[in-house]
């Protein structure tokens, strides 16, 4: 370790000279009170940032040990000191000063959930945060004074008011770590109770406009209030007794007329998979882990998908059983998203007749009676969700407006009407006896198979040509560059930060490179990857060892699926019993 002063020397003697001799300062130096680490110095001010670290002994950053004793805890307590260091950033960093990206310090700013990320590090013996610096250039000469006071000013003062328990305020600090904890029991309970999904009265379901995801504030607010019948109590570690909407296991409606909050329900409830921060308004708006939102896709790549338990037949012959087509149509693209959903062990679906393939989701008594099943190769979701149900446990939640056929096939049935839920599920089964629709139901006496399928390593390659780099990286939250192909992630509607885009990117090539070998499943692949970061942090999926990356954010097996499924060069092997 090197002496804080050394690097003020050197800082000194490149002062003026070409952008690259900022690579003398690449080490470790020993600043009162932390040590930073200068990981990587970028080559060209216009390049990606430095990445450095500070790291603050324990004795010094004084964080009480009960705060972070339990993974959610410690969580929540990096998730509130990412925050804090970039708010601090904002009071004491001068920001851009000369040329590319030079004079700049940024951390991975988190949005409204509270994400396990690698932008904070809590251990018992230190508290470290990963962030990264512009350093200063005018063209492409060194401003070594400039780099000095970033250096010696103005970062001694962001990790004072960032890093250390007594400079914090300390009862908000405990409210976050408190505030996930909650939703984490809560989330724990939900199945022994025989709910898949909870809603607090009080909640704030509207989002501050549709690019923001900002509670909506107002006297126009409607808070969440649950229907009597659907009412449950929970006790929580911290809030106490907390009454809500408990959403039970079986297949759910959400009805209700234009703008009535039908959307803005499972939206909530889709974000529902994470821990939100204080003040959101969703914090106790809990859904199980393995909740998954469906929707059409036209023109997504489908690979080797049996999608047979809802399309056959087809015209030419195509077998359904081992689905293959570079542009799906609706219809077969949100049965290809059902199924892989499902091989990967999905126990609830989500989905919104907005975004649904109308023909996909209901076959009405008349077309019936004009198009013979015979002629018709899709067998509609209303025939397949029951059996979904009582044959694999899956769930499903259902926002319809137009189709009241799925009265017949739903065990609870919740009207919005201005934002107020009701409980309409007895009128909706009186009124289906009433008004018999009168279907043939199409859906057989099973739901069908759902194959395992093998991914081949090679046909996951990040490298634009054979001998190039590998070229792996997220472009905004919904695009993946690997390697000469965009992965469009658009309709991965639970993505809610880029950091976990660029985590999905390195996760392929973690697995393409050690689990894809024609033989390990999809899912068995995948879990062990989730399993080598449950062991070793997100940092195992870095192909830069020693650079401790600062922007990885948590994901699910679900969505790092969805990527691979996405990836038009993608191969795979079925896995048939026996």
């Amino acid at each position: 370790m090197r002496d804080a002063d050394l690097l003020r020397r050197t800082l000194g003697r490149i002062d003026g000279r070409g952008y690259k001799a900022y690579k003398d300062i690449q080490g470790v130096y020993d600043f009162p009170g932390y040590t930073l680490f200068v990981d990587h110095v970028q080559g060209d001010p216009f390049a990606a940032p430095s990445r450095l670290r500070v790291r603050v002994p324990a004795a010094r950053a004084g964080f009480p040990a009960e705060l972070f004793s339990v993974d959610v805890r410690r969580v929540a307590v990096e998730d509130y000191l990412t925050r804090a260091f970039a708010a601090a950033i904002s009071r004491f960093a001068r920001g851009h000063r000369g040329s590319g990206k030079s004079g700049i310090i940024a951390v991975d700013r988190p949005g409204q959930e509270i994400l396990e990320r690698t932008s904070a590090v809590v251990t018992e013996s230190w508290v470290e945060i990963r962030f990264v610096m512009g350093l200063p250039a005018a063209g492409r000469r060194v401003l070594g004074q400039e780099a000095v006071r970033m250096f010696y000013d103005e970062l001694p003062r962001i990790v004072e008011a960032a890093l250390l328990y007594r400079s914090l305020d300390a009862a908000a600090l405990r409210r976050h770590v408190d505030v996930a904890e909650d939703q984490e029991h809560l989330r724990g309970q939900l199945r022994e109770m025989g709910l898949v999904a909870f809603v607090a009265d009080g909640a704030v379901l509207p989002r501050e406009s549709g690019v923001s995801d900002r509670p909506l504030r107002g006297p126009k607010v409607v808070p969440f209030r649950s229907p009597a019948e659907l009412r449950v109590t929970v006790r929580l570690p911290h809030a106490g007794e907390v009454t809500g909407m408990g959403v039970p296991a079986g297949v759910t409606l959400i009805v209700g007329g234009g703008y009535h909050g039908k959307s803005t329900l499972l939206r909530a409830l889709e974000r529902g998979i994470y821990n939100h921060i204080p003040g959101d308004g969703r914090e106790l708006v809990v859904t199980v882990q393995d909740a998954v939102k469906i929707r059409a896709e036209d023109g997504r790549r489908v690979e080797q998908v049996d999608i047979s338990p809802f399309i056959n037949n087809l015209p030419g012959g195509q077998d359904t059983r081992a689905f293959s087509t570079e542009q799906a149509s609706g219809s077969t693209s949100q049965a290809a998203n059902i199924i892989e959903a499902l091989e990967l062990g999905a126990g609830v679906l989500l989905l919104d007749e907005d975004t649904s393939a109308t023909n996909f989701m209901i076959r009405d008594r008349r077309m019936q009676e004009l198009v013979a099943k015979s002629r018709e190769p899709i067998t509609p979701f209303i025939d397949k969700v029951g059996q979904l149900y009582r044959e694999r446990g899956v769930s499903t939640i259902l926002v319809v407006g137009g189709s009241g056929d799925y009265f017949d096939v739903a065990d609870t049935v919740i009207m919005m009407d201005n934002y107020v839920p009701q409980d309409v599920t007895a009128r909706a089964r009186e009124i289906a006896k009433r008004f018999g629709q009168g279907r043939q139901a199409e859906g057989g006496g099973s739901f069908g198979p759902v194959t395992p399928r093998s991914p081949l390593g090679e046909s996951l390659n990040p490298r634009r040509g054979r001998r190039e780099k590998v070229k792996i990286a997220a472009r905004g939250l919904h695009t993946i560059t690997f390697g000469s192909e965009n992965i469009d992630l658009s309709a991965v509607e639970q993505l809610v930060d880029e950091s976990q885009t660029r985590t999905i990117g390195d996760a392929l090539y973690y697995a393409a490179t050690r689990y894809f070998d024609s033989r390990t499943t999809l899912r068995e692949a995948l879990e062990k990857v989730m399993g080598d970061i449950r062991r070793g942090g997100l940092d195992v999926l870095s192909p830069f060892r020693g650079q401790n990356p600062g922007d990885y954010a948590m994901v699910r097996i679900f969505e790092l699926g969805a990527a691979v499924n996405r990836l038009r060069s993608l191969k795979v092997r079925q896995r048939h019993e026996g």
